[in-house]
């Protein structure tokens, strides 16, 4: 008998287990689903050929991540997620369609959240003795980013940490970036005071030189007579950090030359350091040089009260010596001494220039004139300040 094969071909739903893990999703799904599939029989046995539909696997998701519902078989719907601080741009959700393909396209995760950043807090600072500045620090801002948390930098706009401030307030910003140049700024403020003094008063036929700015904290004023008056007091006082100045005001009295001494030298210590001489020696009041020279200085005497300088004169020869510092005799003995200490002839005309220290610092053997005088004071015997005071008083002798 011929054997009958019968091919029988049958179309059922069976339920199939399975397990998935899918990258970049940090999700993976268990469970069963239906598989489309054929049955065959053979006459001996059935033959099950299934066909089952699937999408490929999603790539990882950068700073994001993404879920499934059925894995990646058909009509699985795929959400995107995305890390703290970032946001999410295109399409939110994916479905695996029956011909394998994946809805839409893969979204981004683009970070627009600025970094966070703190300044420090205002600094407030006094400027430092004898300045008019002060030196600032302060510790660099905190900066934190959610989606870049080790690449934001800040850049500063302003001088840095340990700069010299002056007097007001200054504005220091900070600006943070991160990866994709989101920014964002903080500020602070610096304030620098400067604590002074009232304004001093210079005592009659005197003045005040001031170091810095005359009346800031740690300022020095150094108080100097004019020519043919010497000082009586103090002769400094500094600003100090409760806006008073120490000591008190000294006073400028008209110098009074002793000239009874018994030797040159206690007449020569009533100038030191206070006034400059010019000594004239000459043998006869009738020199021709020596009249000329007087007439000269005369002319100048303006000019030399400026420059604090005494003129002592010496004329004659013994029996017939007179020696004078303005109207004030010499007697013969210092003059004799004078002359002797700083080499001046009897026999001839001479001009001797002595420094505030009692050193000869230049010499004439003729008239020597105020153009010629006052450029060498000026230049080489002048401190500072006198030089500075010269500057402002010089017209009133003009």
């Amino acid at each position: 008998m011929r054997r009958l094969i019968v091919l029988l071909t049958l179309s059922v739903g069976v339920a199939v287990g399975y397990r998935y893990g899918y990258e970049g999703s940090g999700y993976s799904y268990a469970g069963s689903y239906d598989v489309d599939h054929s049955v065959q029989y053979t006459g001996r046995s059935y033959y099950i050929d299934y066909k089952e539909v699937r999408c490929h696997t999603l790539p990882a998701f950068p700073y994001g991540s993404y879920v499934c519902s059925k894995g990646i078989r058909m009509d699985s719907q795929c959400e995107y997620i995305c890390e703290q601080g970032y946001q999410l741009e295109g399409d939110r959700t994916r479905m695996c369609l029956e011909n394998g393909q994946w809805s839409g396209s893969e979204p981004l995760c683009v970070d627009y959240e600025p970094p966070r950043i703190k300044c420090p807090g205002p600094r407030e600072k006094v400027a430092e003795p004898g300045r008019l500045t002060t030196r600032v620090y302060w510790d660099s801002p905190r900066v934190k980013d959610v989606a870049d948390k080790h690449s934001a930098k800040f850049v500063l706009k302003g001088p840095p940490p340990g700069s010299e401030f002056g007097k007001g307030e200054h504005i220091i910003r900070y600006v943070a970036y991160d990866r994709e140049r989101n920014k964002s700024s903080c500020k602070f403020t610096v304030t620098v005071y400067v604590r002074r003094c009232p304004l001093l008063k210079p005592p009659v036929h005197g003045y005040i030189t001031c170091t810095s700015a005359g009346n800031n904290y740690g300022a020095t004023c150094t108080y100097t007579c004019e020519g043919g008056y010497e000082r009586q007091g103090t002769y400094k006082r500094v600003c100090l950090f409760n806006r008073s100045w120490s000591g008190t005001t000294p006073s400028c009295v008209l110098i009074e030359i002793n000239v009874d001494v018994n030797s040159v030298a206690a007449l020569l210590d009533q100038f030191y350091e206070m006034q400059r001489l010019l000594i004239i020696s000459s043998p006869s009041a009738s020199d021709r040089y020596y009249s000329l020279q007087i007439n000269t200085l005369q002319e100048a005497a303006c000019g030399l009260e400026l420059r604090q300088v005494t003129i002592v004169e010496l004329v004659g020869n013994p029996p017939r010596v007179i020696g004078r510092i303005k109207e004030q005799q010499l007697s013969s003995e210092i003059v004799d001494q004078l002359r002797q200490i700083y080499y001046l002839s009897r026999m001839h005309f001479n001009v001797v220039l002595i420094d505030k220290y009692g050193t000869d610092r230049e010499r004439y053997i003729q008239p020597v004139t105020s153009s010629e005088l006052f450029p060498f004071i000026d230049n080489y015997l002048l401190q500072t300040e006198e030089r500075a005071i010269l500057q402002l008083k010089e017209n009133f002798c003009n």
